[in-house]
């Protein structure tokens, strides 16, 4: 789905601490997605769950998406997604609705329960990213100096 980065222009050695540094990084993306994936099990949510509904709540300039933008944004099929919102609708977290602006199209918003349970869950996932924002904060400055 996603796009190989273009080849550098100039090729800078990595030293020792490149090696360090990047996988401190990965060390902590890999600490905040097991935190993620722990709160989201708690609330009853998988992991994918969580994601799409983050995903519908925080689409730019609106409040719902289509199946096409809700699997481009989880980087998953569109066939995976319709899957997806299936259980999510059966769950009573997800509704599906005629587009507004093309009746034929379909979008997918969260219920009032859906609301409820990510505003729980984004609260604990704002404060666990605000615990670890002064190591990625250093993690940043190291790898800019």
């Amino acid at each position: 789905m996603s796009t190989p980065p273009p080849a550098p222009e100039r090729v800078d050695p990595l030293e020792k601490a490149d090696y360090e540094l990047l996988a401190e990084f990965r060390h902590v993306l890999r600490r905040f997605l097991s935190f993620s994936e722990d709160a989201a099990a708690v609330a009853g949510l998988t992991a994918q769950q969580h994601q799409a509904l983050l995903a519908i709540k925080g689409y730019p300039g609106r409040d719902h998406v289509t199946v096409g933008e809700l699997a481009e944004r989880l980087c998953v099929r569109p066939h995976s997604a319709v899957g997806l919102i299936d259980r999510l609708e059966g769950n009573g977290w997800v509704r599906r609705a005629p587009g507004p602006e093309d009746r034929r199209q379909v979008v997918i918003s969260l219920t009032p329960a859906a609301e409820d349970l990510l505003a729980g869950l984004s609260r604990v996932h704002r404060d666990e990213i605000r615990r670890l924002s002064p190591l990625l904060r250093t993690l940043f400055d190291r790898l800019e100096g």
